[in-house]
């Protein structure tokens, strides 16, 4: 932050369970404010926003504005934020998410959508009035690993942030913890060993992140750790999906079973067999991401990322060799000097970039099924037949897929031993 930055800095407090309310709460002062949005009953179309000072606690109750949550947030939120920015007697905002929220969604929106037609304000983004100070992460000791690594739905918990809200609690609760710029751990796990693999699994998921472990029910000093927080955290930036896939300094050594699988290749994807090939990601894997280069699919990067047994694969945009060069020119300069570096005289910046944490699957397993799934040399050498392969990613892809095996998968395995 600039010595000359005097915009009201904002904390996000997120989590699914843990001490979400106490950690939010310990940062009260006179002149810091709390806001909630709780979304108990969006469903039935209620939100109700509380905003807690250190002498007054007032909730309002909102409709919600085109049956859409994120809009009635953005409606409701990004406007308040200005207005509190503003007033002189507040020097914090703390936002206590809901456990339904993610806060990238948040910071982006901060950053981004524009705010108009408020009197005495110049139009624009929350961010002319505030700044993301950090975003900590509760995690509950006890349940946070089940979650990160199991396939139910929000809905399959009874817990939704909208109607249509069709997400997995793995990639809710382990996107919480990738945003974080601190972590606050409650209760405890069922031994030491469940304990030393937990800390190994969040030290790789959110590098650098200082952490604080507090018992059950108890108040964290939230002050405190903030006070820790490393100048260089991400303090609500939003990563390009083409630039480095390892943020921050995580450990490549093993630990308790979990490590960091690496995997990259300047070929593409067959893309039936990646179909199959994907669900060595969703067993004994916490998280996966990364670029990937389909046959099929020339001009397209495709975004892959996975947490517990849900898998989406989304667009990345256009390759830098499939653009015009005026919109090479008009690329980030980091990806421009990325893609430089391995620059292919027939391909191009096209590749595969991915990498999984691992915490009880055989790192090999996926290794080996990726690489099956890459085009082989003959295939490579006969170019003109890609376009002619089905292409179950054309228009991208979720999972899980009933119609999807790797044969690396475990029942296939049982099968041939």
């Amino acid at each position: 932050m600039s010595a000359t930055d005097r915009r009201t800095p904002v904390v996000l407090v997120a989590g699914w369970a843990g001490a979400t309310a106490a950690t939010a709460r310990s940062l009260l002062d006179a002149r810091t404010v709390v806001v909630r949005h709780d979304l108990a009953e969006v469903t039935e179309g209620v939100v109700r926003r509380t905003v807690t000072t250190y002498d007054a606690h007032r909730e309002s109750i909102l409709e919600l504005a085109h049956g859409c949550v994120s809009c009635t947030l953005r409606e409701d939120l990004l406007p308040l934020l200005r207005r509190l920015g503003r007033q002189s007697r507040v020097d914090r905002i703390v936002l206590e998410l809901d456990r339904t929220l993610e806060p990238e969604a948040l910071c982006w929106a901060i950053e981004n959508v524009e705010i108009t037609g408020v009197v005495g304000q110049l139009d624009g983004p929350a961010a002319r009035d505030v700044r993301i100070e950090a975003v900590l992460t509760c995690v509950d000791a006890a349940g946070w690993l089940v979650d990160a690594t199991g396939d139910d739905t929000l809905a399959d918990r009874g817990v939704l942030a909208s109607i249509d809200d069709d997400r997995t609690v793995a990639q809710l609760v382990v996107g919480q913890v990738d945003y974080a710029d601190a972590l606050v751990i409650s209760g405890s796990p069922a031994d030491a060993w469940q304990q030393a693999k937990l800390l190994a699994i969040l030290r790789r998921l959110a590098p650098g992140a200082p952490i604080t472990w507090v018992p059950a029910g108890a108040t964290p000093d939230a002050a405190a750790l903030l006070g820790h927080v490393p100048a260089d955290a991400r303090r609500g930036a939003v990563f390009d999906a083409h630039g480095p896939l390892l943020r921050g300094q995580p450990s490549l050594d093993t630990d308790c079973g979990v490590t960091i699988v690496e995997f990259s290749a300047a070929r593409p994807f067959h893309p039936g067999r990646l179909h199959e090939a994907v669900d060595v990601l969703l067993d004994g894997v916490v998280s996966a991401r990364g670029r990937v280069w389909v046959a099929t699919q020339p001009d397209e990067a495709l975004w892959l990322e996975s947490a517990g047994g849900g898998l989406r694969v989304a667009s990345a945009g256009t390759w830098l060799a499939a653009m015009s060069p005026a919109e090479q020119a008009a690329a980030d300069p980091a990806r421009v000097a990325m893609a430089a570096m391995r620059w292919d005289e027939r391909f191009g910046d096209r590749d595969t970039s991915m990498i999984a944490l691992v915490h009880s699957a055989d790192p090999s397993d996926i290794a080996r099924a990726l690489q099956w799934a890459l085009v082989t040399d003959d295939e490579l050498a006969d170019e003109k037949t890609w376009q002619d392969w089905a292409d179950p990613f054309g228009q991208w892809h979720e999972d899980p897929c009933e119609t999807s095996e790797s044969p690396y998968s475990e029942s296939n395995r049982e099968e041939q031993a």
